[in-house]
């Protein structure tokens, strides 16, 4: 194993051991991990492989570089790796059991806690990821209306692994013809874009799904203006909150907008890292899921591992950090402190052009662009080069309750430093500055 230190000032170059775990991996893993955005095409070749245990914001890899993490556990731990609140509540509860052949009281908790922080939401189902929440809304509104067709955002870059999201994508092998035909896009803020799907498809549309947000604000009232068309067309209407749930607003992005939907699903940061996602809406709908209808009986959501008790008591701490602590204020402080300071040492570089940092300060991202001003992969893949090497590991720059105003200021000090590469390379070339080769978008067709 590395015995690379980690003192301030010292880059971080040393994967030995990552490298050779990763021939072990992909020999048994297909993609050599289990999710697509944290495989080895999405970073540079000099980056972390393995990571081994974290702490507030802060991750060691097995080589034992040290690291201040952004966008943790891809936007799921908002808190902090092992937050010691949440750590002891999941302790306790596996400690008594962790599933039961009938339901555990604590599922009650749970959704009592969860309802009382969502407006309009009557009742609420519990699984383990995303993917299940928002396929488990499709199937509930298709059962509602009787309709077959999704309308979903084009702007908003994942809904499920499911085929009703994916075959819409370059990465739709092995996805039937008919299913992709189902699914139909429109544009964010732009309502035309939804009337003309509601036009070309009368009475076949069953849901609407979007997310809240994604890096700017519904201009015009557009959540609320969509919401009226899904009303006049008796379509369900769908708020995908798996990342403005619990940064926007304790009550989530809907909240922050004021917007009630028919549906909305939560994950991520709802547990704080534990799986543990949800589908909560108007009890019209979910209750068709139940036993306390006349209605054709749905097959909504029905997983085993659905209620563990660890992964609620998880969910419940973690709701009741953010209603006894200021969460959301204070990642809106720090992430205005971080997007502030990085601002200025972009003009500092004259790279205002180039390098550019967007979203709301809870949930920043950057942007890393060409000499023609084309977003560009490689310049990104050096810009997380050269970013790593200082020990920063950050795809994206979404912040967490954990992220202190020293780590704000490293971060910014690293990112300064790694900028002056980044000249070099518009003035010269990419290519001489890059080790190895540019990451890649997930959603392409061959590798």
């Amino acid at each position: 194993m590395s015995t690379t230190i980690t003192i301030s000032g010292e880059y971080r170059t040393e994967f030995a051991t990552s490298k050779a775990l990763r021939k072990r991996a992909h020999a048994m893993i297909p993609g050599g991990c289990h999710t697509y955005a944290k495989g080895d095409d999405q970073f540079p070749e000099l980056a972390p492989g393995f990571i081994v245990r974290g702490k507030g914001c802060h991750v060691w890899d097995v080589d034992g570089n040290e690291y201040i993490e952004y966008g943790m556990g891809c936007r799921a731990v908002t808190l902090g790796h092992a937050y010691a609140p949440v750590v002891e509540a999941a302790r306790r509860a596996m400690a008594c059991g962790s599933n039961f052949s009938r339901p555990a009281k604590i599922e009650i908790d749970c959704a009592d806690e969860l309802l009382g922080m969502i407006d309009g939401a009557d009742m609420v189902k519990f699984c383990k990821d995303g993917s299940a929440a928002t396929t488990g809304a499709i199937k509930i509104a298709r059962a509602h209306t009787g309709r077959d067709h999704i309308a979903l955002c084009a702007d908003h870059p994942f809904f499920a692994t499911n085929d009703w999201f994916i075959g819409t994508t370059a990465i739709d092998a092995g996805i039937p013809q008919s299913t992709k035909d189902l699914s139909l896009k429109f544009r964010y803020n732009d309502l035309e874009s939804v009337k003309n799907l509601f036009e070309h498809h009368p009475n076949k549309i069953a849901a609407l799904i979007m997310e809240p947000a994604k890096y700017s604000d519904p201009e015009n009232h557009f959540l609320h203006e969509v919401r009226k068309l899904c009303r006049e067309n008796e379509t369900v209407f769908v708020l995908d909150e798996m990342i403005t749930g619990f940064r926007w607003h304790n009550g989530g992005g809907q909240k922050y907008y004021d917007i009630v939907p028919d549906l909305s699903t939560f994950g991520k940061a709802l547990a704080n890292g534990f799986s543990l996602s949800a589908l909560a809406g108007k009890r019209e709908l979910m209750e068709l899921g139940g036993l306390h209808h006349d209605c054709e009986r749905v097959f909504l959501l029905s997983t085993t591992h659905g209620a563990e008790t660890h992964a609620l008591a998880a969910g419940i701490e973690t709701m009741r950090t953010y209603q006894r602590e200021p969460v959301i204020e204070t990642i809106w402080q720090q992430g205005e402190r971080l997007k502030t300071g990085l601002d200025a040492v972009i003009k500092q570089h004259g790279l205002e052009e180039y390098v550019q940092i967007l979203g709301k300060p809870c949930a920043l991202i950057f942007v890393c662009r060409d000499n023609d001003g084309n977003p560009s992969q490689a310049f990104r893949t050096l810009f997380l080069q050269e970013t790593i090497k200082r020990g920063l590991l950050m795809q994206s720059l979404v912040i967490s309750y954990s992220h202190t105003s020293e780590d704000i200021d490293r971060t910014i000090d690293a990112i300064d430093e790694s900028l002056e590469f980044y000249k070099r390379a518009l003035e010269d070339s990419v290519e001489n500055y890059l080790v190895g080769h540019p990451s890649k978008g997930v959603y392409r067709k061959y590798n």
